[in-house]
Protein backbone atom coordinates (compact mmCIF):
# COMPACT_ATOMS: atom_id res chain seq x y z
CA UNK A 1 0.00 0.00 0.00
CA UNK A 2 1.22 3.51 -0.82
CA UNK A 3 2.27 5.69 2.10
CA UNK A 4 -0.08 8.69 2.07
CA UNK A 5 1.72 12.02 2.46
CA UNK A 6 0.46 15.28 3.92
CA UNK A 7 1.62 18.46 2.18
CA UNK A 8 0.71 21.89 3.61
CA UNK A 9 0.83 24.65 1.02
CA UNK A 10 2.14 28.18 1.44
CA UNK A 11 0.47 30.43 -1.14
CA UNK A 12 2.75 33.45 -1.31
CA UNK A 13 2.11 37.09 -2.12
CA UNK A 14 4.29 40.10 -1.21
CA UNK A 15 6.36 37.96 1.15
CA UNK A 16 3.43 36.68 3.21
CA UNK A 17 1.37 33.50 3.22
CA UNK A 18 -2.14 34.24 1.93
CA UNK A 19 -5.28 32.22 1.36
CA UNK A 20 -8.36 32.95 -0.68
CA UNK A 21 -11.51 31.29 -1.95
CA UNK A 22 -11.81 30.32 -5.62
CA UNK A 23 -8.37 31.95 -6.13
CA UNK A 24 -9.69 35.38 -4.95
CA UNK A 25 -10.42 37.43 -1.77
CA UNK A 26 -6.94 36.81 -0.35
CA UNK A 27 -6.37 37.08 3.39
CA UNK A 28 -3.10 37.10 5.31
CA UNK A 29 -2.16 33.73 6.83
CA UNK A 30 1.19 34.49 8.42
CA UNK A 31 4.93 34.39 7.91
CA UNK A 32 6.24 31.73 5.50
CA UNK A 33 9.36 30.82 7.51
CA UNK A 34 7.41 30.46 10.77
CA UNK A 35 4.72 28.42 9.02
CA UNK A 36 7.28 26.14 7.32
CA UNK A 37 9.12 25.38 10.57
CA UNK A 38 5.82 24.80 12.38
CA UNK A 39 4.54 22.36 9.75
CA UNK A 40 7.73 20.31 9.73
CA UNK A 41 7.57 20.05 13.52
CA UNK A 42 3.90 19.03 13.24
CA UNK A 43 4.81 16.08 11.00
CA UNK A 44 4.30 17.33 7.44
CA UNK A 45 5.84 14.92 4.90
CA UNK A 46 6.41 17.58 2.26
CA UNK A 47 5.80 21.30 1.82
CA UNK A 48 4.60 23.31 -1.17
CA UNK A 49 5.23 27.00 -1.74
CA UNK A 50 3.43 28.69 -4.60
CA UNK A 51 4.17 32.25 -5.69
CA UNK A 52 0.59 32.80 -6.78
CA UNK A 53 1.06 36.26 -8.29
CA UNK A 54 4.24 35.58 -10.29
CA UNK A 55 2.59 34.63 -13.59
CA UNK A 56 -0.11 37.30 -13.39
CA UNK A 57 2.53 39.94 -12.54
CA UNK A 58 4.75 38.57 -15.34
CA UNK A 59 7.78 37.95 -13.14
CA UNK A 60 9.88 35.08 -11.83
CA UNK A 61 9.59 33.29 -8.48
CA UNK A 62 11.17 35.26 -5.63
CA UNK A 63 14.28 33.21 -4.90
CA UNK A 64 14.82 34.79 -1.48
CA UNK A 65 11.50 33.27 -0.36
CA UNK A 66 12.74 29.85 -1.47
CA UNK A 67 16.07 30.29 0.34
CA UNK A 68 14.42 31.51 3.54
CA UNK A 69 11.89 28.68 3.72
CA UNK A 70 14.24 25.88 2.63
CA UNK A 71 16.78 26.95 5.28
CA UNK A 72 14.45 26.01 8.16
CA UNK A 73 13.14 22.61 6.94
CA UNK A 74 14.51 19.21 5.98
CA UNK A 75 11.35 17.80 4.34
CA UNK A 76 11.03 18.06 0.53
CA UNK A 77 10.01 21.51 -0.72
CA UNK A 78 8.09 21.97 -3.97
CA UNK A 79 8.13 25.49 -5.40
CA UNK A 80 5.87 26.87 -8.13
CA UNK A 81 4.85 30.16 -9.72
CA UNK A 82 6.56 32.06 -12.50
CA UNK A 83 8.73 29.13 -13.59
CA UNK A 84 8.92 29.22 -17.37
CA UNK A 85 12.46 28.20 -18.46
CA UNK A 86 15.08 25.58 -17.65
CA UNK A 87 17.17 28.37 -16.14
CA UNK A 88 14.29 29.27 -13.79
CA UNK A 89 14.12 25.64 -12.68
CA UNK A 90 17.87 25.50 -12.14
CA UNK A 91 17.83 28.68 -10.01
CA UNK A 92 14.88 27.51 -7.89
CA UNK A 93 16.48 24.11 -7.24
CA UNK A 94 19.81 25.76 -6.40
CA UNK A 95 17.96 28.07 -3.96
CA UNK A 96 16.87 25.06 -1.92
CA UNK A 97 13.78 23.58 -3.57
CA UNK A 98 13.67 19.80 -4.05
CA UNK A 99 11.01 19.90 -6.78
CA UNK A 100 9.39 22.48 -8.99
CA UNK A 101 5.79 22.87 -10.04
CA UNK A 102 4.90 24.42 -13.38
CA UNK A 103 1.51 25.30 -14.75
CA UNK A 104 0.93 28.11 -17.28
CA UNK A 105 4.42 27.74 -18.79
CA UNK A 106 3.88 24.03 -19.43
CA UNK A 107 0.57 24.72 -21.19
CA UNK A 108 2.26 27.37 -23.33
CA UNK A 109 5.26 25.17 -24.12
CA UNK A 110 4.63 21.45 -23.40
CA UNK A 111 8.15 20.57 -24.51
CA UNK A 112 9.42 22.39 -21.40
CA UNK A 113 8.08 19.46 -19.33
CA UNK A 114 10.10 16.98 -21.40
CA UNK A 115 13.24 19.13 -21.31
CA UNK A 116 12.94 19.61 -17.54
CA UNK A 117 12.43 15.89 -16.91
CA UNK A 118 15.42 15.03 -19.15
CA UNK A 119 17.71 17.54 -17.48
CA UNK A 120 16.69 17.43 -13.81
CA UNK A 121 14.86 14.08 -13.52
CA UNK A 122 11.13 13.32 -13.60
CA UNK A 123 10.96 13.15 -9.80
CA UNK A 124 11.73 16.89 -9.63
CA UNK A 125 9.02 17.94 -12.10
CA UNK A 126 5.40 18.39 -11.00
CA UNK A 127 2.78 19.78 -13.34
CA UNK A 128 0.00 21.73 -11.62
CA UNK A 129 -3.31 21.61 -13.45
CA UNK A 130 -6.00 24.14 -12.59
CA UNK A 131 -9.42 23.41 -14.02
CA UNK A 132 -13.05 24.34 -13.86
CA UNK A 133 -16.14 22.42 -14.87
CA UNK A 134 -17.13 22.79 -18.52
CA UNK A 135 -19.55 20.34 -20.14
CA UNK A 136 -18.11 21.13 -23.57
CA UNK A 137 -14.91 19.24 -22.66
CA UNK A 138 -14.75 15.43 -23.11
CA UNK A 139 -13.86 14.94 -19.42
CA UNK A 140 -16.10 17.78 -18.22
CA UNK A 141 -13.08 19.78 -16.99
CA UNK A 142 -11.42 22.68 -18.79
CA UNK A 143 -7.84 23.76 -18.21
CA UNK A 144 -7.35 27.32 -16.88
CA UNK A 145 -4.06 29.22 -16.58
CA UNK A 146 -2.63 32.47 -15.23
CA UNK A 147 -3.74 31.88 -11.64
CA UNK A 148 -7.17 30.68 -12.73
CA UNK A 149 -7.89 33.83 -14.76
CA UNK A 150 -7.77 32.40 -18.30
CA UNK A 151 -9.55 29.30 -19.67
CA UNK A 152 -7.69 27.77 -22.62
CA UNK A 153 -10.31 25.49 -24.29
CA UNK A 154 -8.25 22.39 -23.53
CA UNK A 155 -9.39 19.24 -21.75
CA UNK A 156 -7.70 19.05 -18.32
CA UNK A 157 -7.63 15.24 -18.11
CA UNK A 158 -6.19 14.82 -21.60
CA UNK A 159 -3.53 17.36 -20.61
CA UNK A 160 -2.65 15.33 -17.49
CA UNK A 161 -2.05 12.26 -19.68
CA UNK A 162 0.10 14.31 -22.04
CA UNK A 163 2.16 15.61 -19.11
CA UNK A 164 2.83 12.06 -17.92
CA UNK A 165 3.94 11.11 -21.44
CA UNK A 166 6.27 14.14 -21.48
CA UNK A 167 7.98 12.93 -18.30
CA UNK A 168 6.26 14.70 -15.39
CA UNK A 169 6.81 12.92 -12.07
CA UNK A 170 3.50 13.93 -10.46
CA UNK A 171 0.29 15.84 -11.23
CA UNK A 172 -1.18 18.47 -8.90
CA UNK A 173 -4.78 19.09 -9.96
CA UNK A 174 -6.74 21.93 -8.35
CA UNK A 175 -10.41 22.51 -9.02
CA UNK A 176 -11.25 26.20 -9.01
CA UNK A 177 -14.77 25.19 -8.00
CA UNK A 178 -13.46 23.86 -4.68
CA UNK A 179 -10.43 26.02 -3.89
CA UNK A 180 -10.43 27.48 -0.38
CA UNK A 181 -14.04 26.50 0.30
CA UNK A 182 -13.21 23.81 2.92
CA UNK A 183 -16.16 21.92 1.39
CA UNK A 184 -14.00 18.98 0.32
CA UNK A 185 -11.68 18.14 -2.53
CA UNK A 186 -13.27 17.95 -5.97
CA UNK A 187 -13.31 14.14 -6.00
CA UNK A 188 -14.69 13.87 -9.54
CA UNK A 189 -11.77 15.89 -10.89
CA UNK A 190 -9.14 14.18 -8.72
CA UNK A 191 -10.48 10.73 -9.68
CA UNK A 192 -10.61 11.61 -13.40
CA UNK A 193 -6.92 12.55 -13.25
CA UNK A 194 -5.82 9.60 -11.08
CA UNK A 195 -7.64 7.18 -13.41
CA UNK A 196 -5.88 8.70 -16.42
CA UNK A 197 -2.29 8.57 -15.13
CA UNK A 198 -0.02 6.14 -13.25
CA UNK A 199 2.21 8.79 -11.61
CA UNK A 200 1.33 10.20 -8.15
CA UNK A 201 -1.57 12.62 -7.93
CA UNK A 202 -1.65 15.42 -5.35
CA UNK A 203 -5.19 16.21 -4.17
CA UNK A 204 -5.60 19.97 -3.81
CA UNK A 205 -8.29 22.56 -3.18
CA UNK A 206 -11.07 22.46 -0.60
CA UNK A 207 -10.00 20.30 2.37
CA UNK A 208 -11.98 21.29 5.48
CA UNK A 209 -12.53 18.22 7.66
CA UNK A 210 -10.93 14.89 8.42
CA UNK A 211 -13.26 12.95 6.12
CA UNK A 212 -12.13 15.00 3.14
CA UNK A 213 -8.57 13.71 3.43
CA UNK A 214 -9.73 10.08 3.57
CA UNK A 215 -12.11 10.55 0.63
CA UNK A 216 -9.33 12.06 -1.49
CA UNK A 217 -7.40 8.80 -1.16
CA UNK A 218 -10.21 6.24 -1.28
CA UNK A 219 -12.52 7.95 -3.78
CA UNK A 220 -10.13 10.34 -5.50
CA UNK A 221 -7.13 8.05 -5.88
CA UNK A 222 -4.65 10.63 -4.54
CA UNK A 223 -1.36 9.69 -2.82
CA UNK A 224 -0.40 13.16 -1.58
CA UNK A 225 -2.88 15.41 0.23
CA UNK A 226 -2.26 19.14 -0.07
CA UNK A 227 -4.12 21.58 2.15
CA UNK A 228 -3.76 25.21 3.16
CA UNK A 229 -6.66 26.99 4.95
CA UNK A 230 -7.42 24.10 7.29
CA UNK A 231 -3.80 24.10 8.55
CA UNK A 232 -3.10 27.86 8.39
CA UNK A 233 -6.14 28.67 10.51
CA UNK A 234 -5.44 25.73 12.85
CA UNK A 235 -8.81 24.11 12.15
CA UNK A 236 -7.01 20.77 12.06
CA UNK A 237 -3.46 19.74 12.88
CA UNK A 238 -1.34 17.50 10.66
CA UNK A 239 -1.14 14.97 13.48
CA UNK A 240 -4.94 14.88 13.78
CA UNK A 241 -5.21 14.17 10.05
CA UNK A 242 -2.56 11.44 10.16
CA UNK A 243 -4.03 9.72 13.22
CA UNK A 244 -7.45 9.76 11.58
CA UNK A 245 -6.11 8.23 8.35
CA UNK A 246 -4.26 5.59 10.36
CA UNK A 247 -7.46 4.67 12.20
CA UNK A 248 -9.19 4.35 8.82
CA UNK A 249 -6.58 1.81 7.71
CA UNK A 250 -4.37 3.98 5.52
CA UNK A 251 -0.58 3.93 5.72
CA UNK A 252 0.99 7.18 6.97
CA UNK A 253 4.23 8.12 8.72
CA UNK A 254 3.61 9.46 12.23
Amino acid sequence: MDTIKIMPCLDMKEGRVVKGIHFADLKDAGDPVENAAFYEKEGADELAMLDIAATVENRKTRLEWVRNVSSVIRIPLTVGGGISTLQDIDLVLKSGADKISMNSAAVKNPDLVRQAADRFGSEKVIVAIDARRNKAMPSGFELVVSGGTRPVAKDAVAWAKQCQDLGAGAILPTSMDGDGTQAGYDLDFTKAISDAVTIPVVASGGAGKLEHFYEAVVRGGAQILLAASVFHYRILSIRQVKEYLLRKGLHVHI
